[in-house]
């Protein structure tokens, strides 16, 4: 079987890995399937699973047809990765199907600040894979964006404070989320009402700036997300940062305006060539020719485009970014999948 580059280049035994796809009906599991597919992941048995309603779908892959399975303690027999597409089938099942042996990448927000689960970003923390006791978890989607461009500019000025707002899709929020967009806007342009049912106000040509229940300080648990994960992806909790999350009426692909302080002067065009030479990363900055990052041009991507790069005025050692990526991929599936490459390539099953 034919190996992804990304692991040849680690010298690894060239073989396939029994997989399973937890959620894999859903949109973040359909997203796994298909980078699975993309990066030529070594596949060797695939199982299906998901809930007792959507058990006995069938879903092809590779030119092969798999019937979805309930998900059960016993259905990680015999697996090596699980990689669970979030939900609550987390907490139902990853820590059982890491005792049956298998590496277990989550989705969810169940083992994130666990302290002995390793929160990983490729780009920015891929050692500590290394850690892991069975269970790997993915950061949420807004983090992942954000601390791809932060690292860069931490690793050489130092950041001291963050001010992030995110404007995200309603994708984050799942299929039925993103049908309730598309009836809306249908809705309204035939003069009927917008009935909400998903989100808590109408979505369509709206922003609602509540992502998640409300927390301490009368933050979101989204926005806390935000502070928390980043300070243990990045090892440092010294990096203060606030947030404000906003979900907007664009189907995929989060965008975040990021307001950076650090210790060290670092210029706009310094962090500009930095930034261009990064992993994951793609520079679109060009205000002279209205270039810069939107989603809309970015969804179905796996990089994290940054635009918008300019230092900030009020501060002496700031800059403003603008970053937006697809978070069904680099924000879910494709960094998913990325940590699973980073198992198999350290050799941590």
């Amino acid at each position: 079987m034919k190996l992804n580059n990304n692991l040849l280049n680690g010298g690894i035994d060239v073989k396939g890995y029994n997989v399973a796809v937890v959620g894999a009906t859903g949109a973040v599991g359909q997203e796994l399937l298909k980078i699975l597919l993309e990066r030529d992941f070594p596949v060797d048995g695939l199982k299906l699973l998901a809930t007792e309603r959507s058990a006995g779908k069938k879903i092809e892959f590779r030119g092969r047809e798999y019937t979805v399975e309930p998900t059960t303690a016993e259905a990680f027999e015999g697996v090596n990765i699980a990689l669970f597409a979030g939900g609550s089938a987390s907490k139902d099942y990853a820590r059982e199907a890491a005792g049956r042996g298998a590496v277990v990448v989550d989705n969810s927000s169940a083992f994130r600040m666990d302290p002995d689960v390793p929160l990983v970003v490729p780009e920015v923390n891929p050692e500590d894979v290394k850690l892991h006791k069975g269970i790997i978890a993915n950061p949420n989607c807004s983090t992942i964006i954000m601390v791809v461009p932060l690292k860069v500019i931490h690793d050489a000025a130092r950041i001291k404070r963050v001010v992030v707002s995110t404007y995200q899709a309603v994708s984050g929020a799942g299929k039925e989320a993103i049908d309730e967009l598309d009836a809306q806007v249908r809705s309204l342009a035939e003069g009927k009402e917008a009935v909400p049912e998903v989100f808590p106000y109408q979505i369509a040509f709206n922003l609602i700036p509540h992502i998640d229940v409300f927390s301490e300080m009368d933050y979101t648990k989204e926005e806390w997300k935000m502070v928390n994960e980043t300070q243990k992806i990045m090892h440092d909790d010294s990096i203060r940062i606030t947030a404000t999350t906003v979900r907007v009426p664009v189907f995929r692909s989060h965008s975040e305006s990021v307001n950076i302080e650090t210790e060290k002067k670092l210029t706009a065009a310094e962090a500009k060539e930095l930034l261009a030479k990064a992993s994951g990363v793609i520079v679109q900055d060009a205000p002279e020719k209205k270039e810069y990052p939107m989603p809309l041009f970015t969804s179905d991507r796996d990089e994290v485009f940054v635009g918008r790069i300019r230092e900030d005025n009020s501060v002496e050692n700031g800059l403003n970014i603008w970053v937006v990526s697809d978070q069904l991929r680099k924000g879910a599936a494709t960094n998913a999948v990325q940590i699973a490459e980073l198992v198999v390539k350290y050799g941590c099953l």
